[in-house]
């Protein structure tokens, strides 16, 4: 049954196929016609559907929330078309950033009544230019009469969605030499329209990942592009003016984006693309996309005008023809892959945050990181944060498969890391076939062995030490097959030297960012634990803590409570919870205000192995410890000075209550315990290892 010319419109246009013509999809014949179609409805991702899309209604003044002192000028510059610059102010108005910001929108002398409507919108800042000058020209003027620290440059024919101006502006708050930085692009039917631009050698360029699926593992990092669109890019107004503004040499309009990447570079600065600001453009609305006449084809000429301007710089891209890849996009830089069980949980426990310490120390020594979990699976808003640092994340249903995947990616790595022994067991065989050129790195986080034994011996179980026995061969047999393995302690070296000889064995202990030393002691009460109950040591050392050292504690001081903070909380947790002064939290996302707000951090851990983040991480708030000996092993730590240790419950009772009550010891604990962070356990600290392991 032939499709009616009205259903064959719709559906074209519902694709985004509709500017392409369907004069040159009949040409191919019927068969071919419906073949590209249901191709095209197959590749349609299902994120289309969670775009924010206006309906379409008639024309009614509104106001938009801007402010009289922005951070952020938005220039819009417009040349009729006024239904889309509705839609693009439209939303603005019913999503409004969180920044303050003033839109600016610039009438390039509009064939239509698109200044008359204008001007009857509240809020909006209206230029009129008296003759057409082209994108360019209007973008100038925009710029010129911008108030904002920020100019945000964004087409009319956009619908950007929720949340994308505070997206691209908290880039520059976190990356300390961001110069430039675009939003993720996609068509109206949700398929990716650029994930930042490619510039080949000869001058032209390429959208990256045009026409796939926007939530790509190769689209959702944030990554420094050749170039960014025009369409919606955000610039300090001071480097805008400093560089002088979009070239005229290009106008009216093509490759002043592309100059303005070029630019940014040549002064010092990155131009990066930023996943997490997503607009919808509705390409060629303005100019066409026909090259051969009309606006589109100044982009011809100001290629070759572009090439030799930047004639030099161009040397070092892609020769034309070349396919963009990830490896090819990084190529510049040492790629290093990770891979881990699970996608780190920094909030939840210390291997995950010492994992996240080791990216982002990487990252901030130039290398571009990789990682996959070996689960497959992401993990929302924690895959989203490594995302947000720059890394690489792979997962299924990209990454369903391991061997397919490394034999993808294998050969772009010059180092390979993978945490945990039954993790590296199944892929270390895969890393040697297919990236026999990284340097295998086997991190075991903590000795799983030592930790097994020492369980078993507390318990007198004959049958987990047997297991902790079985562990330790396994451990060993990774080390010696590994080009070097981590370890978090001193100790730890030097039992694997016994066990493991002629290894290399180096230390990359837990890595801590410095913080704010917090209220001082008169401010603060209570006592604090923070550890995730997935791990054994854990549970049985609250248990321990609660049933054998609270009590005494309290028939002292009836006062002091006992906060337990961890997630994954088992039944018999739960029910400590029920004696005085014991709260059991759960998992609590934010542990800055019981940092702040309690006196003491307790880590009663009677077994163990590697160094306990819970120690770390609350002296690096100025939180003073009491610890059982097991639990500051291999910290550096002096008994007295930087620490309280004690193992007999009454002990451990005895030394609480005496930092509890002593202002000068908890003043000096705490200075200590900071220092000892910043001199063992920083990036600073680590940084010469990591160098020499993954860099080298």
């Amino acid at each position: 049954m032939p499709v009616p010319v009205e259903a064959r419109f719709w559906i074209l246009r519902a694709l985004g196929l509709w500017r392409r013509g369907w004069a040159s999809l009949r040409s191919r014949g019927p068969a071919a016609t419906w073949r590209r179609l249901a191709l095209q409805f197959r590749r349609a991702p299902a994120s289309a559907r969670a775009l924010y899309l206006p309906p379409a209604a008639p024309f009614a003044p509104f106001t938009l929330p801007t402010a009289e002192t922005p951070r952020a000028s938005i220039v819009i510059p417009v040349y009729g078309a006024f239904a889309h610059t509705l839609a693009c102010l439209r939303v603005i108005a019913a999503h409004p950033p969180l920044a303050p910001f003033e839109v600016i929108v610039v009438d390039d002398a509009s064939p239509d009544d698109s200044l008359e409507r204008l001007r009857a919108i509240g809020g909006l800042r209206v230029h009129a230019r008296p003759a057409n000058g082209g994108f360019i020209a209007a973008c100038n003027d925009g710029a010129a009469l911008a108030r904002g620290e920020y100019l945000v440059f964004l087409n009319n024919d956009t619908v950007p969605q929720p949340g994308w101006l505070d997206a691209l502006l908290a880039t520059f708050g976190t990356v300390a030499d961001a110069g430039l930085v675009g939003a993720r692009l996609v068509y109206p039917d949700g398929r990716l329209q650029e994930a930042g631009g490619v510039v080949f050698a000869d001058g032209s360029g390429w959208n990256y990942g045009r026409f796939d699926d926007p939530n790509g593992c190769r689209y959702g990092y944030l990554r420094d592009a050749d170039y960014l669109s025009g369409a919606a890019v955000a610039i300090p107004r001071a480097l805008f003016q400093r560089l002088g503004g979009f070239d005229t040499r290009y106008a009216p309009a093509y490759y002043e984006d592309t100059d303005l990447a070029f630019a940014v570079r040549a002064a010092g600065l990155r131009t990066l693309y930023q996943p997490a600001a997503t607009v919808v453009h509705d390409e060629g609305t303005s100019s066409g996309t026909d090259t051969a006449s009309g606006p589109k084809a100044a982009q011809l000429r100001n290629q070759k005008v572009f090439a030799e301007k930047w004639r030099d710089a161009l040397q070092r891209q892609l020769p034309a023809g070349t396919e963009p890849t990830p490896a090819l996009l990084h190529r510049s830089q040492q790629q290093v892959l990770l891979i881990d069980a699970l996608t780190p949980q920094p909030d939840r426990d210390s291997g995950s945050l010492r994992l996240v310490e080791l990216m982002r120390l990487l990252i901030e020594e130039g290398a571009h990181v990789v990682f996959l979990p070996a689960g497959g699976k992401p993990d929302g808003g924690y895959t989203r944060a490594l995302q947000a640092l720059g890394v690489e994340c792979w997962h299924a249903p990209e990454a369903a498969r391991l061997p397919a995947w490394l034999r993808e990616h294998g050969p772009r790595f010059h180092a390979a890391m993978v945490s945990r022994h039954y993790i590296a067991r199944e892929c270390f065989p895969l890393l040697r076939r297919h990236a026999p050129q990284a340097r295998l790195l086997f991190d075991t986080v903590d000795l799983h062995y030592l930790r097994e034994r020492r369980a078993a011996e507390l318990t007198g179980d004959a049958a987990a030490l047997r297991a902790a026995d079985r562990t330790r061969a396994l451990e060993l047999a990774l080390i010696n097959e590994a080009d070097a393995s981590l370890v978090v302690s001193a100790m730890e070296r030097a039992l694997l030297a016994q066990d493991a000889p002629g290894a290399r064995v180096e230390i990359l202990s837990n890595l801590h960012q410095p913080a704010p030393p917090g209220p001082g002691f008169a401010s603060r009460r209570d006592l604090l634990f923070v550890g995730g109950f997935r791990h054994p040591p854990n549970a049985d050392g609250v248990q321990w803590f609660v049933e054998a050292v609270f009590p005494r504690l309290r028939a002292t001081r009836p006062d002091i409570a006992f906060h337990c903070i961890g997630g994954d909380v088992p039944e018999a947790i739960a029910r400590l919870g029920s004696a005085a002064g014991v709260h059991v939290h759960g998992h609590v996302p934010d542990l800055q205000p019981w940092l702040d707000g309690c006196r003491i951090s307790v880590a009663p851990l009677r077994f163990g192995a590697g160094v306990k983040g819970k120690v770390n991480q609350a002296m690096a708030h100025g939180l003073p410890v009491v610890a059982t000996g097991c639990a500051v092993e291999g910290m550096h730590l002096r008994e007295g000075d930087d620490v309280l240790v004690a193992d007999e419950a009454e002990a451990f009772a005895r030394e609480l209550l005496r930092l509890y009550d002593d202002e000068a010891l908890w003043l000096r604990l705490a200075a200590n315990g900071r220092a000892n962070v910043a001199r063992h356990f920083s990036a600073d600290a680590a940084r010469a290892v990591v160098r020499s392991l993954f860099l080298d």
